[in-house]
């Protein structure tokens, strides 16, 4: 947990210009804490490689909190969550450009919770909110977290999904978390801080424009383990979000609709280019394969592969970072740096762990440098 001082120097850090991650983090090795590199002279900071745009900044009266700041920080459900902090999401910080810092209202602790994107249009047809919805209640019922954008449309339609399973939902902001858009969901925003939490790499204060927007999408795609785009037309914002995730090697799942109406082509595209085509929740999460919420789906009686003919080999008596690894090897063959990815644990910790689950006949070698889990019949 950061300090206050600490959160403070935080958010001056976020609104200086012409300050990176590479800067932040060559200015932490010197300084050894963001509230140390505030307090440095201007000498310092120039030897640091600090840009005179950000020293004139960070010199001037302008990097003082303002009083809306400091209130806003003193309430608990409030964080500034710098990429530092072991609670900043792993696996957005595979994304080429992440936030320096994260601003969270909410839960700041399911930020690393496994969560699916789902997007699309703004301007659904009837059938679109519906989809998005239903697909958003049943895998946050078994477990999985529903992240979108808080836009009318395909993006409330899937965070109220989410609320109606009890849920998890973030809402990932093109503004401030302090400045909610479009205003017609502030009564949705205050209901997702409450499952969830309102997300934000812009400072406080910040205004919802078009140039945001694409970081706001890299952002959604780098929390989530795959994005499902429901109804978008091919000029759609949503494909950009599709086209991150690719990026990042996450899977994309497609909807697919009728070839009369334009809010199909988008997803039709994606298909095209290798998008799973998504006609129901198991085609998500036979994907995903994430064996916990196979364990979900079978209580539910959803036929998921291996949930019904195959049972793996009880992990009674299993240390609890042991059994968090072995849910996250699912059912498909996965290398050690996947797995890295999927748990947030170090590399040399998940080495050790595999040998363990190895030696207890729980996971076998598999060709690759991969390890697959063992499984039995029950037929």
């Amino acid at each position: 947990m950061l300090s206050s001082e600490e959160c403070c120097a935080w958010v001056t850090l976020t609104r200086a210009p012409a300050f990176d991650i590479a800067t932040v983090s060559r200015a932490l090795q010197i300084f050894g804490s963001a509230r140390a590199c505030i307090d440095a002279s201007d000498a310092a900071r120039k030897q640091a490689g600090i840009s005179a745009a950000a020293r004139q900044f960070l010199s001037s009266t302008k990097a003082a909190l303002s009083f809306a700041e400091r209130a806003w920080l003193d309430s608990p459900r409030h964080h500034v969550v710098p990429f530092t902090d072991r609670r900043y999401p792993t696996l957005l910080r595979a994304a080429q450009h992440y936030p320096m810092a994260l601003y969270v209202v909410g839960n700041v602790d399911v930020l690393n919770d496994p969560q699916l994107a789902i997007v699309g249009s703004r301007n659904p047809t009837p059938q679109g909110q519906a989809t998005a919805r239903d697909f958003a209640e049943y895998l946050a019922a078994r477990g999985l977290g529903i992240t979108s954008g808080l836009a009318a449309g395909i993006d409330s339609a899937a965070h109220r999904g989410a609320l109606a399973a009890q849920g998890i939902t973030l809402a990932v902001l093109g503004s401030a978390v302090d400045v909610v858009y479009p205003r017609s969901n502030r009564g949705l925003s205050a209901e997702i801080q409450q499952q969830g939490g309102l997300v934000s790499g812009f400072p406080l204060g910040t205004s919802p424009r078009r140039e945001h927007f694409p970081q706001r999408n890299g952002i959604i795609a780098g929390l989530s383990l795959g994005t499902l785009v429901v109804e978008a037309a091919r000029r759609s914002g949503s494909l950009i979000t599709a086209g991150l995730a690719a990026d990042l090697g996450r899977e994309v799942f497609a909807v697919p609709g009728s070839i009369h109406n334009p809010l199909s082509h988008g997803c039709h595209e994606l298909i095209r280019r290798g998008a799973k085509l998504t006609e129901t929740a198991h085609d998500i999460l036979s994907e995903l394969n994430f064996s916990t919420f196979f364990a979900h789906a079978a209580l539910a009686g959803m036929t998921a592969p291996a949930a019904h003919a195959e049972a793996t080999i009880p992990a009674s008596g299993m240390d609890k970072e042991h059994k968090i690894l072995l849910d996250a090897l699912g059912f498909d063959p996965a290398d050690l740096d996947l797995l890295v990815v999927r748990t947030g644990f170090k590399p040399e910790a998940v080495s050790s762990m595999m040998l363990i689950l190895e030696l207890e006949g729980h996971v076998q070698a598999a060709p690759g440098g991969r390890y697959s889990r063992v499984v039995r019949s029950r037929r």
